[in-house]
């Protein structure tokens, strides 16, 4: 982005600021100054001139010999364009003068036999545009001897900007001019619009119909009727030139002006040219060919937003207008057309048509919806000064309820955490006032800030204090004279998932490593998925919100490849939607899983072994084994399911305290068959996170039991709807601490013995105390509370009695 120093001067004061200052507190704010091009130095020993006399060079047909008046001598200049001619004002390049973008020193010197003193100049040699046919000739009122930066208006300092893609605000000289008056604290400038206005209302010569309002939240038109199309001044030229911009017409030219000013790109449609007077924004119709300015035909289709009249398409949304709606020398009529446009439809209609534009390059980042009127009504008053056009009276304006200002709340104790020192909040607030945030409210811990429409990079707190750091200056970091650090272990944020990995290896598993991306209907299962903008194909259309249908299809590949005996597992990430919508990251869940897959023979019959299929319980072996490993084992607790539940036949949970730590069973064959798996396949995901929350990170010596166990069954005849993880959890909340151990070592089910809807379940309960010898009767007095506990508040029988 190129930044015109004077352009700036208008937005904020910088007279008694040098050029190097500003580029160092540009670069270190962010915005990196890649080059600075100062054409008062460029221009040095540059001057108007005029040709008093050419004659023909008397050694060369080519040449010519001129006599120039520099305003105090006048010096003989050998020149071979063909245009120089006596009384012409030119630009001289004196002795001592750097021809631009070269090393060339001009210097006094004898072209085939006659003298040289300086250069007459083409405007490609002074790098002004690409134009070499011949010498530039200035103004016949100029000046000779005047500095030609000065003549030809480009006294000036451009700096080139790197723009990071998360800083749209700064593609406009008044975005620029907002860091600046933060570094600064210096007031910015607003230019006030004072536009005369003709009686005519906008509303009598057009309409504005917004159908796809998800694309086009807002949608700006101001009407400029009896304008005159022709050249822009010189001044507005030469800005947009130094800009990096070709001056086209004075109407083209204002919009161009506008987007560089205000980072508000615009389009001006011939209004007699609109059928209907309408504008109508909607999807393309697909397969409809359309014809853009640069005279390319398109085809679209219906995913790309277009901008049409009442009978056809007229632009390219965001991206590029059409030749059938142009500005023409005959144009009279002019609507402006200032809109904000999602920047994903933006995004995806440029790659689409390979088109990258001024106003795509800054719709794809983000435009400020709240100034698409005023950069309309801003281009209006330069049509009406420039152009000798007329404002209609009105604007038409449509503006989606979505649009809405995020607030973050900014607690002053956080920033000075995150940065390691202090910041008065009187400054915190300056900077974010002077910044363009709009303070809510504000005590002595915290603010309320409003975040204007020009910054969508920001979203949370830390955002802001990112802000705050940056404009405060990283200058300003304090030094810090001697550093402490306590000597104990690092914290590895694999070590965990490394463990998991290597135990599972040493079971026999062998890892995989799949694709995060995941077909919809797959991984809409488990959980509400996240879309991907612009998916390579239906196959990796969304994040995955699971682990385990990319172990199937590993599965599948492995099955159609011989290999019917697998033993997988993978770890990784997986990404979830949280709510309707995406508004910020709260809005997402991600969590670190483990999968572990089985499927086919446990073993091959050989004369020392059965030949044996993979079976729930195996899967269920290894999860314990890997469990005992990793964590405190003691805060689990079992939950089974015998129906059918999402993707499983039968399944487990497995709970640490209140929080889902592994989900496991046997997947059905409605599941299986969208991998086209025709064998029984267990599968089991493991939130690590849940592991983290009940690491046992404390190693601990437990001595060998001094006192003996006692140990108790009983079996009784529930309710087949009765779990027996819901029995578990009663017998540990009403028993002593003496009870240290309840497990089920017998599940029974036969309706001629016990009855329809019967079902048995047998427990082991151990007691034991690690300071005495329990005596049999305080056992007794335990073991048969619990009996009568559980009959009356499961309506069981107790069997055998």
């Amino acid at each position: 982005m190129k930044i015109v120093l004077s352009w700036l001067n208008e937005f904020i004061d910088l007279s008694d600021i040098s050029v190097e200052t500003i580029t160092n507190d540009l670069t270190m704010a962010g915005l990196e100054v890649e080059s600075v091009t100062d054409y008062r130095k460029m221009f040095e020993n540059f001057i108007a001139a005029e040709v008093v006399q050419k004659e023909k060079h008397p050694n060369a047909d080519k040449l010519s010999v001129c006599k120039v008046n520099t305003g105090s001598e006048i010096l003989q200049i050998v020149c071979g364009a063909p245009n120089v001619a006596a009384g012409q004002k030119v630009a001289l390049a004196c002795e001592g003068a750097t021809v631009p973008d070269t090393d060339f020193v001009i210097k006094k010197t004898k072209l085939r036999g006659e003298l040289s003193q300086g250069m007459i100049c083409s405007e490609a040699e002074l790098g002004l545009s690409n134009d070499h046919s011949g010498i530039m000739v200035l103004p016949e009122g100029t000046v000779a001897g005047k500095p030609l930066a000065e003549v030809i208006g480009y006294n000036d300092v451009v700096f080139e900007i790197g723009i990071t893609p998360n800083r749209p605000d700064a593609l406009s000289h008044i975005g620029v001019a907002r860091d600046l008056s933060a570094l600064y604290s210096r007031p910015l400038k607003k230019k006030e619009i004072t536009v005369a206005r003709s009686p005519e209302k906008i509303e009598d010569v057009a309409a504005v119909e917004i159908i796809d309002k998800d694309n086009c939240p807002r949608y700006s038109a101001v009407v400029v009727r009896n304008v005159t199309i022709g050249e822009s001044p010189v001044w507005m030229k030469n800005r947009l030139k130094m800009a990096g911009m070709r001056p086209i017409n004075n109407i083209v030219d204002i919009t161009n002006y506008i987007m560089l000013e205000l980072g508000q790109p615009l389009h001006a449609f011939d209004l007699d040219n609109l059928a209907g007077k309408k504008i109508i924004v909607d999807r393309a119709t697909e397969g409809l060919k359309f014809t853009t300015l640069d005279s390319v035909e398109r085809k679209l289709k219906s995913s790309v937003l277009m901008i049409k009249d009442g009978e056809k398409d007229v632009a390219i949304a965001g991206v590029m207008g059409g030749e059938n709606s142009e500005v023409v020398p005959a144009t009279k009529n002019i609507l402006i057309e200032s809109a904000y446009f999602n920047a994903t439809s933006v995004r995806r209609s440029a790659r689409y048509f390979g088109l990258s534009t001024e106003a795509s390059y800054r719709f794809e980042r983000g435009t400020n919806h709240e100034g698409t009127l005023y950069a309309a009504l801003r281009a209006a008053e330069l049509m009406a000064e420039y152009a000798g056009g007329e404002v209609l009276s009105g604007e038409l304006d449509i503006v989606s309820p979505k649009l809405e200002l995020k607030t973050t709340e900014l607690r002053f104790s956080r920033i000075a955490r995150i940065l390691g020192y202090e910041i008065k909040s009187e400054w915190v607030l300056t900077i974010l006032k002077n910044l363009g945030m709009n303070i809510k409210s504000a005590d002595e811990e915290k603010a309320l800030v409003e975040i204007p429409g020009f910054r969508p990079d920001i979203e949370r707190e830390i955002d802001l204090i990112e802000e705050v750091a940056r404009i405060n200056g990283y200058n300003s970091i304090p030094s810090v004279d001697r550093v402490t650090s306590p000597l104990k272990s690092a914290v590895d944020e694999m070590e965990l998932q490394n463990k998991i990995r290597n135990t599972l290896i040493g079971y026999g598993f062998n890892e995989i490593m799949n694709n995060s991306l995941q077909a919809e209907d797959v991984s809409r299962v488990f959980a509400e998925p996240v879309a991907v903008m612009n998916p390579l194909n239906a196959e990796m259309s969304v994040l995955r919100t699971s682990l385990i249908p990319g172990g199937l299809a590993t599965v599948a590949h492995n099955l159609h490849n011989g290999e019917k005996n697998l033993r997988i597992f993978e770890t990784g990430h997986i990404i979830s939607k949280v709510g309707d919508q995406i508004k910020s990251f709260d809005n997402i869940s991600e969590q670190i899983a483990a999968c572990l897959t089985i499927s086919g023979k446990v073993s091959e019959k050989t004369w020392s072994s059965e030949e044996r299929e993979f079976d729930f319980h195996d899967l269920k072996g290894y999860l314990n084994s890997l469990f005992e490993s990793t964590m405190d084992i003691n805060v689990l607790r079992y939950s089974y399911h015998n129906e059918e539940r999402g993707i499983w036949q039968y399944s487990g949970e497995i709970f640490a305290g209140d929080h889902l730590l592994c989900t496991f069973g046997q997947v059905k064959d409605s599941y299986l068959q969208k991998f086209d798996i025709k064998q029984v396949v267990f599968s089991a995901e493991i939130f690590v996170n849940c592991i983290k929350r009940n690491l046992d990170k404390v190693k601990k010596y437990s001595p060998v039991l001094k006192y003996p166990k006692i140990v108790r069954d009983m079996a009784f005849v529930f309710d087949s709807g009765v779990k027996y993880g819901d029995i578990a959890d009663y017998i540990r909340k009403n028993s002593s601490p003496l009870l240290k151990s309840v497990s089920l070592f017998d599940r029974y089910e036969n309706p001629k013995t016990l009855g329809d809807g019967k079902i048995s379940l047998a427990f082991t309960l151990e007691f034991y105390d690690n300071e005495r010898t329990l005596t049999e009767e305080e056992v007794e007095r335990e073991f048969s509370g619990l009996i009568n506990k559980i009959t009356k508040n499961f309506n069981a029988v107790l069997r055998g009695n």
